[in-house]
């Protein structure tokens, strides 16, 4: 179970895969000096209401990870996320859709077909 802590104070646990995921997105955004709201959805033991905060290039945030393997990103889930980010609603979790198939090479005498 990794954790994003923002601004020192605001402090909330996602699981690695889910961290490593939104920490590619986020930084994106961030990269690209485009501020945008983060909201999601709290735990039941404080309150089981929902977390919204303002990311921008000068707020401060840590990835805390606890695995020490770097996860396998899946694209898919990538691009979701980002779709989500660049929403007038901001950055927040969807599911993560299956990964990609790995196509196998196409042959030349595919490509003439």
């Amino acid at each position: 179970m990794g954790k994003l802590i923002y601004e020192g104070a605001v402090k909330v646990d996602f699981d690695d895969r889910t961290l490593a995921h939104l920490q590619l997105v986020i930084g994106t955004k961030l990269r690209r000096g485009e501020p945008f709201h983060f909201t999601w959805r709290d735990d039941a033991s404080i309150g089981d209401g929902r977390t919204t905060i303002w990311v921008h290039p000068r707020c401060s945030l840590v990835y805390k990870f606890y695995g020490s393997r770097t996860p396998r990103l899946n694209p898919a889930w990538i691009d979701a996320l980002a779709h989500t980010a660049n929403s007038p609603a901001g950055l927040y979790l969807v599911p993560e859709p299956p990964q990609p198939q790995a196509t196998e090479p196409v042959g030349e005498h595919e490509m003439l077909r």
